[in-house]
């Protein structure tokens, strides 16, 4: 030991002896100037480059604009929206400065005092209380590119990581302002309980306020959240976040922005808290931004529409700006209105069925009623859709059908409609060959079910079947504690105890409502309504198939007046019409002779206006004859935005025996209201992406589809057929009624110069239905909505409606008889003159061919 230690600290005794101390000494000062080397080299590996400095990711909220600007909803996975600095208020950055950062405009992204402060307090003396050295910048810097290291036991990876914040930390003062930095930090903080960035955290914690309207006190609360948001949690800690915030004001008052009787003053107030957190179907017209969301996806994924890079955008995180042609406040009043309705409706349909069960019901009169075994087949479909019955599933059957899997490749829906189909079989032999015959399902299916049958493991799939309906039954007929749907609460649910066979028997009766209105010059969408509640029916009415009845019935008229100038004074005979085998070109097999609501005939000539008022089937019925085809409706129908192939090419269509969406009839109903110009639907206008460069943009498409003066008379009978029941609803108004067979569908598109509104009403099952022509008919289901949305809408001073405008009447003659008596006295004359046998042989009914042939026009 002695000789080493005078061979390292002894004198120099030969020159041998001096070259070995020489690299000795070089080395024990090197190495660790070549380890410090190393670090830092390595902390610039893997820096961010220039452009993710420039585009930091963040997963940023989209939002839903109305046509006003105001902000109808978002679509997210983190509830981000990024506010500017301006968005920001006196109060967070005066309150963040002085607890985080108090040097933070003197320095370049490293605050040394601060640094050098935090090795001597916390490293060496041990004072962890004494505050970290990190700058806003180094903590910015922390949560866009380094987070995760800190907390580490091991002392080399922490040190990596605080050196890249350096380095990162400085590049971002080099890169950005001292206030883009300040709201870059707040924007990405994640304050916990739904609240990602200042803007959620601002709305969430306190009642919905942006962050510059937050008073000092409350914007406190979160700056002293942002020391560890978990630890401080206001659901849960309030005490400790209670201490936080008035560290706040004691650094404040340190900082000489605060003196001690402010500092005192703030701190007796409460913390102030008032959460509430954002979900999707919060809000505003729900269904319409379900609708929105999937129309924006169709747009986003075609090329032409993805980013710079290549990408496609994200709906959910990348921060877009959706533009809508929604109006807030006609909305508010559709809402409000579709709710009162459809609550008086909802207790006048359950007192009707008092007593019975529309899932067994027979009407001993109807001809078009779905058979109680395909009803009860639907109910047990919605019960197998239930969670409840899918975790039994899981527990009984989904072992079973693994082992039927090992031999065969059937697949097995969770419906069990794959082993319902056998099991039904093996009751009553032939079952699979008849759902093949009824084109239900395909000879391969076919033939995967017999080879399944005769598997061994069949057997047991049998077993577990057995076992689950047994275990389903013991389970949905028992009563239980649940939450079910009502209109008698303002949150429109209430806790209850039922079964839950019950609790589905319930739901499905809850009448449903779609409902749309469109400004017919522009083709802008202002409303949409898609059920009655979208928290419990999430299933949107306004883009469903329904039948569409009597409302079809314009269209024909409008053909019959278009092609051939019909006066509507025009008369026809209400008998029976029958449209044969071998007539005009409607190619039937069987003679077609539709009949009138209950039968009935007056046997007396009748005027197009009294047929289009009170749904005359017999009067649609000529006019269809009268045309020879179906031809010259489904091309006009087409021109009004509803596809040609949709439409069957069957004389029934007169009758309205077309299944259509609410959103289509209303568009096609524009025309009406825009002097035949059909203009697109359209509720998107634009999109943005988060620098609001433009990505997406509406182009008006627009087409005539009716000649002005045809359209003028249309016009004239709509508004003829909606006389009546219209109270309060002030201007010029039409509209058209409409019942499907049974009163399944209750429909109403009213006509206005400003709007055109489109409802449908009825249940999501066919059999959920009123059983009378009185309650069921479109009169009574939809046509009171109307009603009051437009009178309400009307009276509303946000709303800018022009009652005193009329519907568009071009200039000059017509060409067609308005006036019935002035009609009437001319065939008078002709009668005389010839006697009715000559005029029903000679005199074109049709007015003597095209509108646009006449010279007045």
């Amino acid at each position: 030991m002695h000789r080493i230690k005078d061979f390292f600290f002894g004198s120099i005794k030969d020159d041998g002896h001096r070259s070995t101390m020489t690299w000795f000494w070089r080395l024990v000062f090197l190495a660790p100037l070549a380890v410090l080397l190393l670090f830092v080299g390595l902390s610039f590996t893997n820096l961010p480059s220039v452009e993710e400095l420039e585009n930091p990711k963040n997963n940023e909220a989209s939002r839903i604009l109305a046509a006003d600007g105001s902000v109808l909803g978002r679509y997210f996975l983190e509830n981000r929206v990024m506010v500017d600095y301006d968005e920001l208020g006196d109060h967070l950055v005066t309150a963040l400065v002085a607890k985080e950062d108090e040097r933070y405009y003197d320095h370049s992204g490293i605050d040394w005092r601060a640094l050098g402060r935090a090795v001597v307090k916390t490293g060496i003396m041990g004072q962890t209380a004494s505050g970290g050295g990190s700058t806003i910048t180094q903590q910015l810097a922390k949560l866009l590119f380094t987070e995760g290291g800190e907390g580490s036991s091991n002392i080399v990876t922490r040190l990596f990581q605080k050196l890249r914040e350096w380095i990162i930390a400085v590049r971002l003062e080099r890169k950005y302002t001292k206030q883009e930095i300040m709201a870059m930090y707040l924007n990405r903080y994640d304050f916990i309980n739904g609240a990602q960035g200042i803007r959620a955290a601002s709305e969430n914690y306190f009642g919905g306020k942006r962050p510059h309207e937050l008073e000092l006190h409350e914007a406190a609360v979160l700056v002293g959240m942002l020391k560890n948001s978990s630890l401080y949690n206001p659901l849960r800690n309030p005490e400790g976040v209670l201490n936080q915030r008035n560290q706040v004001f004691a650094q404040m008052k340190r900082n000489g922005l605060l003196t001690q009787a402010e500092v005192d003053s703030l701190k007796v107030l409460p913390l102030g808290i008032s959460y509430s957190v954002q979900r999707h179907d919060d809000g505003a017209a729900p269904y319409f931004r379900m609708v929105l969301k999937e129309e924006a996806k169709k747009i986003l994924n075609q090329k032409q529409y993805y980013k710079s890079s290549g990408e496609r955008y994200n709906i959910d995180r990348d921060g877009l700006t959706f533009y809508t042609t929604i109006d807030p406040n006609m909305q508010r009043h559709a809402e409000e209105q579709s709710v009162k309705h459809m609550k008086g409706l909802q207790k006048e349909f359950f007192r009707h069925w008092r007593n019975e069960d529309p899932w067994t019901y027979e009407s001993p009169t109807s001809e078009t009623e779905i058979s109680v075994d395909i009803r009860e087949e639907s109910l047990n479909r919605a019960v197998r859709a239930s969670s409840r019955y899918q975790n039994l599933r899981t527990k009984y059957l989904v072992p079973a059908i693994k082992e039927v899997n090992k031999k065969h490749d059937l697949t097995f829906h969770t419906d069990d409609r794959e082993i319902n189909r056998m099991m039904r079989e093996l009751e009553t032999p032939g079952v699979i060959t008849d759902l093949v015959r009824r084109d239900l399902i395909g000879n391969k299916l076919a033939a995967k079910y017999r080879q399944v049958m005769k598997l061994e493991s069949f057997g047991q799939l049998k077993e577990a079947w057995e076992k689950l309906q047994k275990e389903v039954n013991i389970v949905f007929n028992k009563p239980v504690k649940m939450r079910v749907f009502t209109y008698d609460r303002a949150n429109m649910e209430t806790d209850t105890t039922m079964t839950p066979l019950d609790s589905v028997r319930y739901h499905k009766m809850i009448l449903q409502i779609g409902s749309i209105s469109v400004e017919p010059t522009t083709g802008f969408v202002r409303t949409w309504i898609g059920g009655v509640n979208f928290k419990w029916f999430q299933f949107d009415h306004a883009t469903t198939k329904r039948q569409v009845g009597s409302t079809f019935k314009p269209f024909i008229y409008a053909a019959s007046v278009d092609m051939r100038g019909i006066s509507p004074c025009f008369e026809v005979l209400d008998q029976p019409i029958t449209i044969a085998p071998g007539d005009g070109s409607f190619y039937l097999q069987k003679p077609w002779t539709p009949r009138n609501s209950n039968d009935n005939y007056s046997g007396d000539f009748m005027n197009l206006y009294h047929g289009l008022k009170n749904s005359v089937n017999t009067v649609s019925a000529y006019l269809m004859q009268e045309l020879g085809s179906t031809e010259p409706v489904r091309t006009m129908v087409s021109r009004m935005g509803i596809p040609k192939e949709e439409i069957p090419d069957a004389p029934s269509i007169a009758l309205g025996s077309v299944d259509l969406t609410v959103q289509q009839m209303t568009g096609a109903y524009t025309t009406f209201g825009n002097n035949g110009t059909f203009n697109k639907p359209v509720f998107l206008t634009k999109i943005t992406d988060r620098a609001g460069r433009v990505v997406y943009k509406f182009v008006p498409d627009e087409a005539r589809a009716i000649s002005p003066a045809a359209n003028y008379v249309m016009v004239d009978m709509l508004r003829k057929a909606s006389v009546g029941a219209l109270g309060g609803v002030q201007g010029p108004v039409g509209g058209k009624t409409g019942t499907t067979n049974d009163q399944t569908d209750g429909w109403y598109m009213g006509l206005t110069p400003e709007l055109v509104v489109g409802t449908w009403v009825g249940g999501d099952d066919r059999w959920i239905r009123f059983r009378t022509l009185g309650l069921g008919g479109g009169a009574h289901m939809a046509k009171p909505f109307f009603r009051h949305f437009v009178r309400n809408a009307q009276k509303d001073d946000k709303i800018a409606w022009n009652t005193q405008r009329d519907f568009f009447r071009p200039r000059g003659s017509l060409g067609i008889e308005l006036d019935c008596e002035a009609y009437s006295s001319g065939n008078d004359d002709i009668l005389e003159g010839n006697g009715v046998d000559s005029l029903l042989l000679e005199v074109d009914p049709f007015g003597g061919g095209s509108i646009d042939n006449d010279p007045d026009f």
